[in-house]
């Protein structure tokens, strides 16, 4: 089968002149390395392409696949996740993970929060701030965690992100928004234990295939998986396998990833981001349908790995997911 690679490669962004921060959720060339090897050992014949704009002139000039193997993430606007998922559905090419509906939903927290909460699920108390916008009563009590509302790889967080007085919010709210340029979160502080779930399939073949905890050494930034502590993990950072048969919370753990990560309609692998509140009751804090997956340094390969699944294995169960489709 002939597979096309869409992605967006840090090192050609860094080239162009963007910053670390900005391109910090984008792909590292041995990234994209360990995908080729993977679909060349399952028998497929890979072919780069790279990212939207790369894509679009491909398609203009006639190019076609059987699937495309979609990791690119976008760099402008709140759809960016989005792009190149309707482009290939404007020429009828199947591809991995999410359609363009649930990676513009996703990207966004708060929306993906509304959904969440109606659909019954536990999440933090939370409001969305506009860029200019004064903050509103907050119908919760401090302390308080503010984020950028579309950022990933924790970029935005920071210890300012936990806010212990209402007073103090405008102050966070403005900087954030305005270094960002888009809405902040403003969420219920989660004191608890921090778990990633990962999770391969689809709809009602989904399932989890393993929690880790993260666990902050004395080095970290306490009390959160920011951004410093995630660059920097290899010395703030204990990643901890999780088993439902040895934690009766780990199996409330992964029964509520799952069922978020099927309530928002995600596909072929994810990943989803849950926190324990002070009477350790686990809560959705925010979901990635277009997980990393560096095979040693991203949390859904990492799972893997803890649970000696290879990462041919996780990169062939995300394709025949995806061919499911065909």
């Amino acid at each position: 089968m002939r597979i096309g690679l869409t992605y967006d490669l840090q090192s050609e962004y860094l080239a162009q002149g963007y910053g670390e921060e900005e391109t910090a959720e984008f792909d590292r060339d041995d990234t994209i390395e360990a995908i080729e090897g993977a679909l060349a050992e399952l028998g497929h014949q890979a072919e780069r392409i790279g990212n939207a704009r790369n894509l679009v002139e491909a398609l203009a000039g006639g190019a076609a696949w059987d699937l495309v193997f979609n990791i690119a993430e976008g760099l402008h606007g709140m759809g960016r996740e989005a792009q190149v998922p309707a482009i290939l559905e404007v020429y009828g090419i199947p591809y991995t993970f999410s359609d363009p509906l649930v990676l513009s939903l996703t990207l966004h927290k708060g929306m993906t929060k509304r959904v969440i909460r109606d659909a019954g699920l536990a999440t933090a108390p939370f409001l969305v701030v506009g860029p200019g916008e004064s903050v509103p009563s907050v119908p919760f009590p401090p302390p308080y965690f503010v984020k950028p509302v579309a950022e990933g790889t924790g970029k935005g967080v920071t210890p300012e992100s936990l806010v212990h007085r209402e007073e103090d919010l405008p102050g966070v709210c403005t900087r954030l928004a305005a270094r960002f340029h888009q809405p902040v979160l403003v969420e219920g502080f989660l004191p608890g234990r921090e778990f990633t779930v990962g999770i391969v399939g689809t709809g009602s073949k989904a399932e989890v295939l393993g929690a880790i905890e993260v666990v902050l050494g004395n080095r970290a930034e306490a009390g959160m998986y920011s951004y410093g502590n995630k660059k920097h993990y290899e010395d703030r950072v204990e990643y901890r396998l999780c088993r439902a048969q040895d934690d009766p919370l780990i199996a409330q753990v992964e029964a509520l990833a799952l069922m978020a990560y099927t309530v928002l309609e995600c596909r072929d692998a994810g990943r989803v981001d849950i926190r324990c509140d002070g009477e350790g009751r686990p809560h959705f804090l925010e979901i990635n349908p277009l997980a990393g997956i560096h095979p040693v340094i991203s949390d859904l390969p990492i799972i893997c790995n803890f649970l000696k699944i290879p990462y041919i294995s996780l990169i062939g169960r995300i394709v025949a997911s995806a061919l499911e489709r065909v």
